[in-house]
């Protein structure tokens, strides 16, 4: 090798060691401000302000919105579907950027409405109860879903209860909402993989009085206990209703175990009831996914055109075993 190719070698091999030496330089961000910055999304809550089933879902939202500059407005239904529809009329006529419902109503109600919000240029989106029509319709343009696969959910309740002893010729009390097409999925999967297990199943739908307003549940949970005494279980997949069942079950001088109780969500008196051990499983929706992904959804499908995106945001319970190790993110609002 000569001196010149040598040097030439010698050359290069300290160029790529100096290019290797130097720090990487650190991708720039698309936009000199937040993400979403003058962006609005209304956004469908669901139940009261604070409750056990909402409060995460409002934290979660809440720091989307800060992460990502967009403001989010909140809307309240107490689970009403009639008033989620009006809550999207309004919505509708502030021509906000997105929308992001609660699928209560169902997709026969909704599509009218979600047609009139696409064509005006408003992205919507859905959490909690997902409205599959509308995300067949519009997911190239934003339509995602946030919550749980809700039949699974129920499946998933369901095992638990089996796990804890429940079992086939037992009698079980399914406490659910049993007359909306998609938001009865949850209870009809508890319902159905107990009796493929040989559980002996009573439904009983909860009225609308009673999602509304959850403590009505306790009277006429006591009526059924007295009038069954050998009930072995009782099911429900409504986050309301499930925090009240220890209620219920102190007034007819159950002690804890005696009854199988598998919910759904962390209400303060749920996780109470857990501590207690008169609740033996409870659905965690991470409902605080639930109020971040929307927001999120939106911001990404306005800014940069993205499809929505279907989350599945819970795939498992909590038990007397696992509940205190959530306890300080609960007290904040985030699970």
């Amino acid at each position: 090798m000569t001196k010149v190719k040598a040097s030439l070698l010698a050359s290069v091999a300290f160029g790529f060691a100096a290019l290797l030496a130097r720090p990487a330089l650190a991708t720039q961000p698309t936009t000199n401000g937040p993400l979403g910055q003058g962006m609005t999304i209304y956004m469908q809550m669901g139940g009261n302000p604070g409750d056990g089933a909402t409060l995460a879902r409002q934290t979660g939202a809440a720091d989307a919105g800060h992460a990502f500059g967009i403001k989010v407005v909140e809307q309240f239904s107490a689970w009403n579907p009639e008033t989620m529809l009006t809550q999207f009329r309004q919505a509708l006529a502030a021509r906000p950027t997105c929308i992001a419902v609660t699928g209560h109503p169902g997709d026969p109600a909704f599509a009218p409405l979600i047609a009139k919000a696409e064509a005006q240029g408003t992205i919507v989106t859905v959490g909690n109860t997902p409205l599959p029509e509308a995300e067949k319709a519009y997911g190239e343009k934003g339509t995602g879903y946030a919550g749980v696969d809700l039949y699974v959910g129920g499946e998933i309740t369901a095992q638990a209860m089996l796990a804890a002893g429940l079992k086939s010729g037992d009698e079980a009390l399914e406490y659910g909402v049993f007359n909306e097409t998609t938001r009865s999925q949850s209870d009809r999967g508890l319902a159905d993989t107990l009796e493929k297990a040989g559980v002996k199943v009573t439904k009983l739908n909860i009225s609308p009085q009673v999602d509304s307003d959850s403590s009505l549940a306790v009277p006429i949970l006591v009526a059924f206990l007295e009038s069954h005494p050998n009930l072995r279980a009782i099911g429900t997949q409504h986050g309301g209703v499930t925090g009240f069942i220890p209620q219920a079950l102190r007034q007819v001088g159950k002690k804890p175990g005696q009854i199988i109780v598998g919910g759904i969500d962390l209400a303060p008196s749920t996780i109470a009831g857990l501590q207690q051990k008169y609740i033996t499983a409870t659905l965690d929706q991470q409902l605080y996914l639930q109020g971040f992904l929307p927001v999120t959804q939106c911001v990404l499908s306005a800014k940069y055109n993205f499809a929505g995106l279907n989350i599945n945001t819970g795939a498992g319970v909590q038990t007397p075993a696992t509940i205190d190790a959530l306890i300080p993110l609960i007290k904040r609002g985030i699970r």
